[in-house]
């Protein structure tokens, strides 16, 4: 019985540190970050790997896992279309190690 109660808490931990889990929501007013894609890497301020499986999102740090349903996400955020409508600048990275934080005054967004 103890066996089992651990494991179930060890899984509900991990459950909770995986915070890089978000989900695109239709409309502007349901989103926790409005976010803007940016044409060159050097003009954004956090650069995202999309990954496939969420057991591999990581803790606010570019690699993010899109959600089918919005109350499995951590963020909710909505792509807007001009730049000065964004709280946040993003670059669709290729590879998984280049993913991260250009500089951190805009992290606790996605916290």
């Amino acid at each position: 019985m103890k066996y089992i109660l651990t494991m179930v808490f060890v899984l509900v931990l991990s459950n909770i540190s995986l915070a890089q889990k978000v989900f695109t929501v239709e409309y502007e007013n349901q989103a926790d970050v409005k976010v803007f894609v940016v044409k060159y890497e050097n003009q954004a301020d956090l650069n995202v790997f999309k990954i496939k499986n969420q057991n591999q999102s990581g803790d606010n740090d570019g690699k993010w896992f899109f959600t089918e349903y919005a109350n499995q996400a951590k963020k909710k955020i909505y792509f807007v279309k001009y730049e000065n409508q964004a709280d946040l600048k993003i670059y669709f990275v290729e590879y998984e190690n280049q993913a991260g934080w250009k500089e951190s005054k805009k992290k606790h967004l996605m916290y």
